[in-house]
């Protein structure tokens, strides 16, 4: 319409009125940023590693736990009379020299190898993560003496060290309890691997010690302990779970490696790596006694370590 002041035409802008919400209807919710945790997991679902990866270990995990759901057979139980016998349809993989049948043994020996796995690496990340808080926190004499004794066994061949451990503490005549001797591999596996979890978790702590929140606490007067539990550990455990999910892949091959060489454990305990070591001499005649027991062991070992390394991979933002 025309201005009868200026003589200039003033124009009027409508604004459109907002549509009401329709009765009854909820509000809508704002989505809830994700943190790490949640990022990590959303990356993980999209890979079909990880879940390849993950039902393999859960099938190995059932294994060891309920043998008896996947073999009904006794893998101590052998007859002569079918010694060395091929795959066949009453025994799938066969039967070994003694006459047992070989699949109810790879299924009863995935429980005494993920055992020894399982326990020694909780033992690695227990020990060397509490050193490594412990010197990265504290710093100074306290991190220089922990570093130095870290350096000390990484300076021990692993094999050797293993071999000569086990030798000096289950020497010849000794008991041959089955526990005892796990026992002792589990011992000298955690004594010649704990400082890489140490480093770990040092690097860890020395990286987020300083943060703006760990800076706020120490000055509201929080004690060492608050500020450990409650701000560093939440912050600094994600890449030693990383490492411990691959580590418990790599023990499982340690066992089978010290049981081949005779060191690890010994019959009557059924196991991957003894099992090897019995097809040893008969590789030519009977390939199956080793095929079937080492197939079981790489797929167990690749599945950790792949489970691992896609976990690495989503808690890292580098690698996304």
């Amino acid at each position: 319409m025309s201005d009868p002041t200026t003589g200039s035409v003033a124009t009027t802008s409508t604004v459109a009125p907002e549509k009401a919400a329709p009765e009854g209807a909820a509000p809508k919710k704002q989505d809830k940023p994700r943190g790490l945790l949640g990022d990590a997991w959303y990356d993980l679902r999209r890979k079909p590693l990880f879940w390849i990866a993950a039902a393999f270990i859960l099938f190995f995990l059932a294994m060891a736990a309920f043998p008896s759901l996947f073999a009904s057979a006794d893998p101590t139980h052998g007859l002569l009379e079918r010694s060395r016998g091929n795959p066949s349809g009453d025994a799938w993989f066969g039967y070994d020299v003694q006459g047992r049948e070989v699949y109810a043994r790879v299924i009863h020996g995935a429980r005494a190898s993920i055992i020894v796995a399982v326990l020694s690496t909780v033992g690695t990340i227990l020990i060397g993560g509490a050193m490594g808080m412990i010197a990265g926190y504290r710093g100074g004499w306290v991190d220089a003496i922990l570093s130095r004794i870290a350096d000390v066994f990484f300076g021990l061949p692993f094999v050797l060290g293993a071999i000569v451990i086990l030798f000096t503490f289950n020497a010849p005549g000794s008991s041959n309890n089955q526990w005892r001797i796990m026992g002792l591999v589990v011992m000298s596996l955690v004594v010649l691997t704990w400082p890489v979890s140490m480093r770990i978790m040092r690097s860890a702590v020395l990286a987020t010690k300083e943060a703006d929140y760990i800076v706020a606490a120490r000055a509201l007067g929080a004690g060492a302990g608050r500020i450990i539990f409650k701000h560093l550990l939440p912050n600094c455990l994600a890449p030693l779970l990383v490492y411990s999910t691959i580590l418990v892949g790599s023990f499982i091959g340690a066992e089978a490696t010290l049981s081949f060489l005779g060191v690890g454990l010994k019959s009557p305990v059924v196991s991957w790596g003894i099992m090897i070591s019995e097809a040893q001499q008969y590789i030519r005649v009977s390939p199956h006694l080793l095929l079937f027991p080492a197939t079981f062991l790489v797929a167990a070992v690749l599945s950790f370590v792949t489970l691992g390394e896609a976990v690495r991979e989503a808690l890292d933002p580098k690698l996304r």
